[in-house]
């Protein structure tokens, strides 16, 4: 009997049978060799998948994905304006390539990062092998992550995710490094690193970290700030004294003080973006809302730093008591360009992110120009026409409306020339009873006022005197279509933004003719003598005006070139302090009017087609004689106040709704009223509650006890010419 331990014959040595005669494979041999094969396929193919990073984008890919946090707003030559911060998840500004990293960098940064960086194909095998040998020794593990898996991991933030720290995490990194090396070259490498590493709170990248920490361009780094940049890439939040000990390490410098001074100087304040001009915050805020947009915008950083100069020294004069706040716009009146936008300049202001240049404030008295064009125009009034500067009560749906003028006096007849330009405030709203609250609130719409959203009847005679909402904006596009013969067209303030044709509201020979006006020194002389802030040595067309309770005080003028709008209050509405029409935004609107023409001076527009030239003079000495324009066949030699006997028999004062307050201290019978009438009353006489109160050509002050009361106008033949009613309490 052959031993059990051997095999029956015939079979071979790898086989044996079982119980029913079959045979089957042995464990060990060739069947070993096969299963562990397969299962080695297996096992790589799973750790293939496992291991197998995101795919990463090329070169050209990864910048154009690239999105700075900031944007720029530059001026019409390309030379940088303002920029804004639109994301705030970091800061990082604008790619920087690598010619345009002061050498020092990148050498630096790769012999402390990286020193085989130009060897190893995105993996260092030798420092991993040094950080594992470390170890298994039990030493602190060494950095041996290289500039290509740092890039790769920043492409791909999942590589380098929290808590990614294991084995297939790294290899993944690895293979993405590989992958990165096998597509990108080693310059192109390194600029991405630059430009996408952290390096202090949230500055990212190269020109955020030189700004923000050197108040420097990277093109314009040191060595000892590269050292001191490269210390802090592994620890980008540790202290001063951990990053100057590095930093002196790195350098093998003998001596560390000069680094523990400029350590400390690095992480003190955050510099901002020392190197932005930030000319034009209000005008970025509006037009930067996209990370990394640049905005070509018409602004002349000149003209734009000159109006900010001239605003600033202005309310530094002024004092924070007295106003604080400001704005100025210039705007080429050809192009519609404005070459400055000015919104503020912050100072003692208590609101300095408000857009002061396109903020509703009250108008003033700077709607009285198109009001005086229109009356032109329609023929009701010429620049010589007389206007009664006294006294007037009208009586409103809110009761009465009594107008007055800036100094609380009057001044009689007065020319519509004077009215303007001294900006007396009763003539103006008696022209308003000529045109109408409507059509006058139709006539600034037109002009681009789109803050006057009611119909007239809302704003009543005040519109006269500027009781509407504008903008400066609005105010300079209003102005400058006076300059440009009437003809309107909106602003531009982005370079390639479309030119809209200009459509005429006021007649070309209307705005010429209130434009002389505005240029007159002479008929303002009255209201602003003849040595105002208004006066230029060349010619110039400006109005002032003023806000109710001294809210806003406004400048807006044009030369043959240029519009300036100026803007000067508190933006938060509290009135100003001693502040009048030429000591406010007039001193601002001449320094940038100086400046703009200090070369070349502005000439007077020469008079268009309709306009006919007159030499005058007034009756009674009323005004001195001059030169004078009218439409063409409304002009006059000889101007007189229209006599009493052409006016209609009225009662002037008291209007209806006067109520009268008895004074408890003074006797009855010593407490009365004038009355005032108008007109040719020879022959009538006045009656109040049925009694005659004798004639009204010698109306006498009239008593009378607590109550409504009826006055009335008769004629001769007791007819009622005019009636008024009035209270006394």
């Amino acid at each position: 009997m052959r031993p059990s331990s051997l095999p029956p014959n015939n079979v071979p040595a790898h086989e044996c049978r079982d119980g029913a005669g079959e045979t089957r494979p042995r464990v060990g041999g060739r069947g070993i060799t096969v299963a562990t094969i397969a299962a080695a396929a297996l096992g790589i193919g799973v750790a293939d998948y496992a291991t197998y990073p995101a795919p990463l984008p090329d070169y050209a890919a990864a910048r154009a994905a690239y999105r700075p946090s900031e944007a720029w707003l530059y001026d019409r030559n390309g030379v940088l304006v303002d920029s804004s911060r639109v994301d705030f998840a970091a800061r990082r500004l604008a790619w920087t390539p690598l010619d345009r990293i002061a050498p020092v960098v990148p050498d630096t940064i790769v012999a402390a990062e990286d020193r085989r960086f130009a060897q190893h194909g995105g993996v260092d095998w030798l420092a991993l092998a040094g950080s594992a040998w470390g170890r298994v020794k039990g030493q602190r593990a060494r950095g041996a992550s290289t500039l290509s898996m740092q890039v790769a991991a920043f492409l791909s933030p999942d590589l380098a995710a929290p808590g990614a720290r294991g084995w297939r995490d790294k290899w993944r990194q690895l293979r993405a490094a590989r992958a990165l090396e096998a597509r990108w070259t080693k310059p192109q490498i390194l600029e991405a690193y630059l430009n996408l590493a952290p390096f202090r709170g949230e500055a990212q990248g190269i020109g955020a970290a030189a700004l923000g920490l050197f108040g420097k361009t990277p093109v314009a780094l040191s060595r000892e700030d590269a050292v001191l940049l490269a210390a802090l890439l592994p620890d980008p939040q540790g202290s001063a004294e951990r990053l100057a000990a590095r930093a002196c390490r790195l350098a093998q410098a003998s001596d560390c003080s000069g680094y523990q001074a400029a350590a400390a100087s690095m992480l003190g304040p955050a510099r901002s973006l020392a190197l932005d001009p930030g000319l034009a915050p209000h005008l970025s805020d509006r037009l930067l809302t996209s990370p990394g947009a640049r905005v070509d915008t018409t602004l002349d950083i000149r003209v734009q730093r000159m109006a900010a100069a001239a605003l600033r020294r202005q309310l530094q004069g002024l004092g924070g008591s007295r106003a604080r706040d400001g704005a100025v716009l210039v705007v080429d009146n050809e192009s519609g360009d404005l070459l400055a936008y000015v919104g503020g300049i912050g100072g003692a202001s208590t609101a300095p992110a408000v857009d002061g240049a396109n903020s509703y404030r009250q108008a003033g008295s700077t709607l009285k120009p198109f009001l005086y064009a229109q009356a032109i125009e329609r023929g009701y009034l010429t620049a010589a026409s007389i206007l009664d500067d006294s006294p007037v009560q009208l009586d409103t749906a809110s009761g009465l409306y009594v107008p007055q003028n800036y100094d609380r006096g009057f001044k009689g007849p007065v020319s519509a020339r004077a009215a303007l330009a001294g900006s007396l405030n009763v003539p103006a709203v008696r022209t308003l009873l000529l045109v109408g609250v409507d059509p006058f609130r139709d006539r600034l719409w037109d002009m681009g006022y789109r803050g006057l959203t009611e119909d007239g009847q809302y704003y009543g005679f005040s519109l006269a005197l500027g009781s509407a909402e504008v903008t400066l904006l609005e105010q300079a596009a209003a102005y400058r279509s006076l300059a440009l013969g009437g003809a309107w067209s909106p602003l531009r303030v982005i370079r390639d933004q479309p030119r809209t044709a200009p459509r005429q509201v006021t007649t070309g020979p209307a705005a010429w003719i209130v434009g002389d006006m505005m240029a007159d020194p002479n008929a303002r002389a009255a209201t602003f003598g003849l040595d105002s802030a208004l006066r230029l040595p060349f010619w110039a067309a400006v109005k002032t005006g003023t806000s109710k309770a001294m809210r806003d005080n406004w400048c807006i003028g044009y030369s043959d070139r240029f519009t300036v709008a100026v803007w000067v209050g508190n933006v938060e509405g509290d009135p100003m302090r001693a502040v009048s029409g030429t000591s406010g935004a007039a001193p601002v609107w001449r320094d940038v009017m100086m400046a703009l023409h200090a070369r070349a001076p502005s000439g007077a527009p020469p008079k268009p087609a309709g306009v006919e030239t007159r030499q005058i003079v007034f009756d009674g000495q009323l005004e001195q004689p001059r030169r004078e324009y009218f439409l063409a066949g409304t002009g006059q030699s000889r101007i007189t106040v229209a006599p009493r006997e052409a006016r209609r028999p009225r009662i002037a004062s008291p209007v209806t709704g006067t109520v009268y307050a008895i004074d408890p201290d003074i006797p009855p019978d010593r407490q009365r009223f004038a009355v005032a009438v108008t007109g040719d009353v020879v022959a009538q006489r006045l009656v109040l509650d049925g009694r005659d109160m004798g004639p009204a050509s010698a109306a006498p002050p009239i008593a009378a006890a607590p109550g409504q009361h009826r006055l009335r106008l008769i004629d001769a033949g007791g007819a009622t010419v005019d009636e008024v009613r009035f209270t006394i309490r």
